[in-house]
C-alpha cells in the first residue's frame, strides 16, 4: 500500500508529516483513517488546483465536505472526516502556514442517535455467571465479557491492551485521540482475569504483549472480538445480540443508574463531553430534575411552601 493516492501532489508533504507524528501515539488502524480522510481532501484541492496549504479557505473546505455529502458519505463517516481534517488543519496553524483554522466555520452534520438498548441487569448477570468449561480460550473469553461490562472499554480499548497495562484494581487504557486513562476493574472482572492469566501463556507466542490473544498465539482482532461475544451469546441461550458497545452502553447505564453520578460516569468512559455521557446513557429530564430537588439548597421545598404567601 503506498503513503497516499496523491504522491506527486504538492500538498503531500505536510500530510506525511503529520501521519508520521500520530503514528507515534495512536493505533495503526487510527492512522489509517486519517490518511484515507486526508487523502481524499489533496485529491479535491489537486482538482482546485491549489498548490499550497495557505490557499486552504473555508469556502474550499465547504465544498469538499459538500461533495463527499453527495458522494454517499454517512453522517457519522462525514463528521469523522471533518475531525480529522480539522487536527491536521490545526497542525498547519500551529506551524503558521494558516491564521485559522477553516473547518471551526463549517458545520458538523447532525448524527442519528442509534443507540443500542442497555441489557437488563439481572439478565446480564445471570448470562455472565453461566459456568464455562474452564479451559484456556473459555477462561479468556470470560475474562474479555467480565471487563468490558466492568470497565466500560471501547472494542479497540480492549483489543489494544498489553500485560502490561493491567494493575491490581485498574487498567490503562488509550482512548480517542490518543487519550489515556485509568479505569477501575471490579472484583469479579479482576477474578476472571487471574483466572486467565495463570493459562496466558499456553496461548501467548513466546514475547507476546498482548492481554487478549487468538489460537495462534498472537494479539484477538477487533473482528475475532465480536463474533466470540456473539457466539458466547448463541451457546448461552441469550437471544438478543450481543457486541462490545452494548456491554459499554449497559456498563454506562446500569452505573449511572445506581450513582446518579453523571461526572463520574464520563470521566469513566473517556468522554471529552458531558453531553455525549447525557446522550450516551439516556438521561433524561425527570432524572435532572429529581437530582436538582433533591441537591439544590434553593430547589428543596418546606411543606409550607404552596401556603406561603407571594
Amino acid at each position: 500500500m503506498s503513503k497516499t493516492p496523491c504522491l506527486d501532489s504538492p500538498l503531500s508533504a505536510e500530510v506525511e508529516t503529520f501521519l508520521a507524528e500520530l503514528a507515534r501515539t495512536a493505533r495503526p488502524a487510527t492512522v489509517a483513517a486519517y490518511r484515507r480522510d486526508l487523502a481524499a481532501l489533496v485529491a479535491f484541492l489537486d482538482r482546485q488546483g491549489l498548490t499550497t496549504w495557505s490557499g486552504l479557505d473555508v469556502g474550499l473546505l465547504r465544498r469538499f465536505l459538500g461533495s463527499e455529502r453527495v458522494r454517499g458519505l454517512a453522517p457519522r463517516s462525514l463528521a469523522r472526516r471533518r475531525a480529522a481534517l480539522s487536527r491536521f488543519i490545526g497542525r498547519l496553524v500551529e506551524a503558521g502556514t494558516l491564521a485559522h483554522n477553516p473547518v471551526s466555520l463549517t458545520r458538523s452534520p447532525r448524527l442519528p442517535r442509534h443507540l443500542p438498548k442497555p441489557l437488563d441487569v439481572d439478565r446480564l448477570v445471570r448470562f455472565l455467571d453461566i459456568p464455562h468449561d474452564g479451559s484456556p480460550l473459555a477462561r479468556r473469553d470470560q475474562a474479555m465479557l467480565e471487563l468490558f461490562y466492568s470497565s466500560g472499554l471501547r472494542l479497540a480499548e480492549l483489543a489494544a491492551l498489553d500485560l502490561s497495562d493491567l494493575q491490581s484494581h485498574r487498567v490503562r487504557v488509550l482512548g480517542k485521540g490518543g487519550k489515556p486513562r485509568q479505569v477501575p476493574v471490579g472484583r469479579r472482572a479482576r477474578s476472571a482475569l487471574d483466572a486467565w492469566l495463570a493459562v496466558h501463556g499456553t496461548l501467548a507466542g513466546q514475547g507476546e504483549a498482548a492481554l487478549f490473544v487468538g489460537n495462534r498465539g498472537h494479539r484477538l482482532g477487533h473482528r475475532a472480538i465480536q463474533k466470540r461475544l456473539a457466539e458466547l451469546a448463541r451457546r448461552r441461550g441469550l437471544d438478543e445480540h450481543l457486541h462490545p458497545h452494548r456491554l459499554r452502553h449497559s456498563f454506562a447505564s446500569h452505573l449511572l443508574e445506581s450513582s446518579q453520578d453523571l461526572r463520574a460516569v464520563q470521566e469513566l468512559l473517556g468522554h471529552a463531553d458531558l453531553a455525549t455521557t447525557q446522550v450516551y446513557t439516556h438521561l433524561d429530564w425527570q432524572h435532572l430534575a429529581a437530582s436538582y430537588d433533591a441537591a439544590h439548597p434553593r430547589a428543596r421545598r418546606r411543606r409550607d411552601d404552596d401556603e406561603a404567601p407571594p
